[in-house]
């Protein structure tokens, strides 16, 4: 079975999302790797997904506020059982990206012979580190206007002043997602 999934950042206005077909055979952390590809995520912070009161993710002695239920042993088709149903997932504790997780339809077989890919999806995501969505609202504000006071620090932190926050390239995303996840632990 193919899940054809959407993924939105939670409170993101205007929206940012992605649309993915996954293997639902997969694990969460397959789905993981699968959303750091999507939306250009680089995989250096702590995650986890959330379902109702049960946490999953990678279990660490070290990191007791939350007892995680293994996410490697965890199969999507075991969280995410019919269309319409949720799962939430954290990026990055500290900025707490939050995204919800929407199965909008299941698949007898994926129209594509690459899983997972992208199929569609709206906006750029905020840059990595930028302080959550406070601190990305206070980015685009300084980056846009050359008279914020701001302006040069954010500018020279993101590389360039032309950052675009409706730019989405599905090719590049897809190209992301082919890589998957980055292993920085």
């Amino acid at each position: 079975m193919v899940y054809q999934l959407r993924i939105d950042l939670k409170g993101a206005k205007p929206p940012i999302w992605r649309r993915i077909l996954i293997d639902a055979s997969g694990t969460l952390y397959d789905l993981h790797c699968a959303i750091q590809g999507a939306f250009g995520w680089y995989n250096g912070h702590l995650h986890g997904f959330y379902k109702g009161r049960t946490f999953f993710g990678i279990p660490d002695d070290e990191f007791t506020s939350h007892e995680a239920v293994d996410e490697q042993k965890t199969l999507i088709a075991n969280v995410l059982g019919y269309e319409g149903d949720v799962l939430d997932y954290e990026y990055d504790f500290g900025d707490g990206w939050e995204h919800r997780i929407k199965l909008e339809k299941i698949l007898a077989e994926a129209p594509t012979k690459t899983l997972p890919v992208c199929i569609k999806g709206k906006n750029a995501r905020p840059p990595e580190d930028v302080g959550g969505l406070w601190g990305y609202y206070d980015f685009l504000e300084a980056i846009n206007d050359p008279e914020h006071p701001d302006h040069a620090e954010m500018a020279e932190w993101i590389g360039d002043e032309s950052y675009d926050p409706t730019w989405f390239d599905i090719k590049e995303t897809n190209e992301m997602m082919t890589e998957g996840c980055i292993e920085l632990w």
